[in-house]
């Protein structure tokens, strides 16, 4: 003892060994790091209250994502305020979160705006058993209505007609097809979901699109992103407050319309979602875990039509104008659709097989366009451990469906608008495993293959039938092809022409 005292007389003895101290545990720490049970993957330093906000361009959230990647690599953590979220970028990790591990990573965050919106019902933010309850009654229920099938062409086709005569009647001149596209996309599902289709110019379908449509655009701001991480400052934005007020105008349509198709329910001539619905709540009415309640019936409705009308719609505007600044590609498609259907007939979910190229355009634009800007959001179900790290329930995560589409070591050229993507040397189309616009796992789009047979047959339908050009005094180089970004992606405002074809 008297020796240790005497030692440590000597000041500078007694930081030296301090410094070894605390080098050595330093030295420990990071040995065990790695394999810690409590250890989320690295990200950037965050700041008291607003967390790394400071550092993130809200208005393109998955550039910011993907700009961060390249310092912290394909998985990191971010803090938005105070709650901690695991980013995940690229195919091969992307592919790990949602497939390797769906059933960990099944969840959605209870985002305020949402909850609010929806009561966290339908099928999109409700949770636990109600969530899968209504997400197989709506897949077996939307089957029995065509999806995936070849039947549900005469509904496509039906409008693509409508949508021709809509086109033709301007006669070669100036037009935004955005209006046009957003009819036609709603009046599918319209149909499916309601049993009948609307006048393109009827004032209460036109102002339901409108609402849906800024909706889409005020999720995606950075005012509602904003309210989700700090709701009690929701006093302070007024995109939260536009949106909630939309939303309150799309659920009178939406009640009314259900309370009179409840008067006309007829088990012997099920005409819809709804109406299926509603026989469903009768055979459910006595059981102690009935979810078909009212509620869920009006949310799955709307989540149906918005989600059914807006990425499709989106789609198929990116599609036509790829058209006019590319036009050896849409003539190109044209001989393509001359060849194997001429212009005696609507081309079919059939013709699809032996169209390649057609077929390929239709891929490349869906993930050139990126059409879901926002990232996904998951979240965990339980404690996870992912990749060396580990996640508590409840841990959100993250993921930009942009750093797969355009994810480097998956795509030839991912910069560049080329249909060769989805094309072998020989011409045949090939399908590529990061093709995922409609995400996959537990989650995956309920309308995706609603979607490809709608992207497909009124794109073929109107190629088929009209030329696409820029308006008079525009070139197809003058172009811009910089999106509109709200939560999904649209193109600028532009008039197009469509001229017959002989």
């Amino acid at each position: 003892m008297v020796v240790l005292y005497y030692f440590f007389q000597d000041i500078g003895t007694l930081q030296i060994l301090c410094a070894v101290l605390l080098l050595f545990f330093l030295i420990v720490v990071s040995a065990t790091w790695k394999t810690s049970p409590f250890r989320m993957p690295p990200g950037p330093f965050p700041l008291p209250i607003i967390g790394n906000l400071h550092i993130l361009d809200l208005k393109r959230l998955d550039k910011s994502l993907e700009k961060l990647s390249k310092k912290y690599g394909n998985v990191f953590t971010l803090t938005f305020g105070t709650t901690k979220s695991m980013v995940v970028l690229g195919y091969e990790a992307a592919h790990d979160v949602l497939v390797n591990h769906a059933d960990e990573f099944a969840e959605r965050p209870m985002l305020k705006s949402f909850q609010k919106v929806t009561n966290g019902k339908g099928l999109i933010f409700s949770h636990g058993d109600e969530w899968k309850t209504m997400r197989r009654f709506a897949l077996s229920t939307l089957r029995d209505f065509g999806m995936g099938k070849t039947t549900i062409e005469d509904r496509i086709h039906k409008e693509a007609e409508m949508l021709i005569k809509e086109i033709e009647a301007h006669k070669g001149q100036p037009f935004y097809d955005r209006w046009l596209m957003n009819s036609c996309t709603g009046n599918v599902i319209c149909s499916i979901i309601l049993g009948k289709r609307f006048d393109y110019h009827d004032p209460i379908f036109v102002k339901l699109i409108q609402i849906v449509s800024q909706n889409v655009k005020l999720l995606g701001c950075p005012a509602v992103q904003l309210y989700n991480i700090f709701p009690f400052l929701g006093f302070l934005f007024g995109a939260p407050n536009i949106l909630f007020r939309n939303m309150q105008e799309q659920r009178k349509f939406f009640v009314e319309f259900l309370k009179l198709n409840r008067q006309t329910v007829n088990e012997n001539d099920i005409r819809s979602y709804a109406d299926a619905f509603m026989l469903k709540q009768q055979e459910e009415m006595k059981k102690p875990d009935n979810y078909f309640d009212e509620e869920n019936l009006l949310v799955s409705t709307m989540n149906l039509f918005s989600a059914g009308l807006e990425t499709t719609s989106s789609t198929l505007q990116w599609a036509f104008l790829m058209m006019i600044k590319y036009p050896e590609m849409q003539k190109k498609v044209q001989e393509e659709i001359d060849e194997v259907v001429g212009n005696s007939r609507l081309p079919t979910l059939e013709d699809r097989k032996i169209m390649p190229y057609t077929d390929a355009v239709i891929h490349e634009v869906q993930r050139f366009c990126n059409i879901v800007t926002l990232p996904l959001m998951r979240e965990t179900t339980c404690d996870t451990n992912f990749r060396g790290y580990f996640l508590s329930k409840g841990t959100r995560v993250l993921i930009p469906l942009s750093s797969i589409l355009f994810d480097k070591t998956q795509w030839e050229s991912p910069e560049k608008f080329t249909p060769s993507h989805f094309l072998d040397a020989h011409g045949k189309f090939i399908k590529k495993a990061a093709f995922l616009p409609f995400s996959a796992g537990r989650r995956v789009c309920l309308g995706e293959s609603l979607a490809k047979a709608e992207s497909f047959l009124l794109f073929t339908a109107l190629i088929q039938k009209f030329t696409f050009y820029p308006a008079p005094g525009v070139t197809s180089e003058e172009l811009d092809l910089k999106p509109d970004v709200g939560a999904t992606s649209t193109p600028q405002y532009h008039l197009m022409c469509a001229v017959p074809r002989n």
